[in-house]
């Protein structure tokens, strides 16, 4: 596994992270529930392999992500860097925070928080909540008690943000130490920023590097871009994020063993992109990028549906016939999701809530109806 210092932590993190949104998952009596032997056997897979970075949140797997990864890393807690996140809302206050802190260090089983993030903000969340209400100044508090060891933020807003973001809490005397936010070979729209804080000392991390699987198909994008065989998209769209400087971690959330494997050894290969390469991978991406007019990450922040429609799965589908050309493997995809129940645009009711929770604030609806024509023809 190849190691990065992460900005002026102290730390070295692994070139590859472990994101624990995506672990499996089984039906109970109770609802579901995080399928625990899979995961003790991903985690500690990912930890033999060299992998010191687990990122998890509250809200991840109905729930249940912040225990499953407190279980499964029982045996080597003090060996590993665990990143959280702490979720925003008016009004929460310095009590409020606190309050979230401490059931996340129950649920994960441990006396501290390597990396304590404030959750996907903006400006008026940094502005509003977290400098109007005191968080930043009990997340202080906390770091001096050991609760917290680092404070940092995610991000999904202008890139302009990050700079406010960022000096702003420096200038306050309590800075920022890691920034977690969106890149990749078809989303690159805050590396300038992403270069600004990690030259201020900010460790890096960089999350939908294969953009929410819509850069997981095998093709021969590399070979047509570089004239060299053939490799894996995913490999590419991984190596293309490690090849930037300015980022310290490629964070993946990874469902299956398998994918750990994969992962992995692409994160350990010492054959690392010139600058040149890289150079001409990204500037062949931006001519390209007119194929992804519906920027899906994946994330699934839409779900759950009101009418259980996946609207993350039926974008897919469409990446899969826009971006890639796969038209027919996009159709049989549609046919299978339907033959089995899969609700469409025809059960939507046009609630909004899956709007009003998208971070890439895409028009889901519109784009929804669109592609479900365009499937089912």
């Amino acid at each position: 596994m190849n190691y990065r210092e992460f900005g002026k932590t102290g730390e070295k993190i692994s070139a590859l992270g472990f994101g624990c949104m995506r672990f499996p998952e089984v039906e109970t009596s109770d609802g579901s529930a995080v399928d625990q032997d899979k995961v003790d056997e991903m985690i500690s897979c990912a930890y033999e392999n060299g992998v010191n970075y687990f990122d998890t949140a509250p809200g991840y797997c109905s729930g249940h992500s912040e225990a499953a990864l407190g279980k499964a890393v029982k045996g080597f807690r003090d060996k590993i860097l665990i990143s959280t996140k702490c979720p925003l809302d008016k009004g929460m206050g310095r009590e409020g925070y606190r309050r979230l802190l401490e059931s996340s260090l129950t649920q994960l089983g441990t006396d501290r928080i390597d990396f304590y993030h404030f959750w996907g903000i903006n400006r008026a969340d940094f502005d509003d909540l977290i400098l109007g209400e005191g968080l930043l100044e009990e997340a202080a508090k906390a770091k001096e008690e050991g609760l917290i060891r680092h404070i940092s933020f995610s991000f999904h807003d202008h890139p302009s943000a990050i700079k406010h973001i960022a000096d702003t809490a420096e200038a306050r005397g309590i800075p920022m130490e890691s920034m977690l936010c969106q890149y990749n070979l078809l989303d690159r729209s805050n590396e300038e920023m992403m270069k600004y804080v990690h030259e201020k000392g900010l460790g890096t991390v960089a999350m939908g590097p294969v953009g929410g699987g819509r850069l997981a198909a095998p093709t021969d994008l590399y070979a047509k871009l570089t004239g060299k065989p053939s490799i894996a998209t995913y490999e590419l769209a991984f190596k293309f994020c490690l090849g930037n400087p300015d980022l310290c971690c490629a964070l993946s959330g990874m469902q299956t063993l398998d994918m750990v494997k994969k992962n992995v050894k692409v994160a350990s290969d010492d054959t690392a992109f010139s600058a040149e390469e890289w150079e001409q991978l990204g500037r062949a991406m931006e001519e390209i990028k007119k194929f992804s007019e519906l920027y899906c990450t994946g994330c699934r922040y839409c779900q759950p549906c009101t009418m259980d429609i996946d609207i993350p799965r039926i974008f897919e589908m469409y990446t899969y016939c826009n971006v890639y050309g796969l038209k027919d493997h996009a159709k049989a995809m549609w046919r299978d999701y339907v033959e089995h129940g899969g609700k469409t645009f025809d059960d939507c009711i046009g609630c909004g809530a899956c709007e009003d929770r998208c971070p890439q604030h895409l028009e889901i609806i519109k784009n929804l109806e669109m592609v479900c024509e365009l499937l089912k023809d």
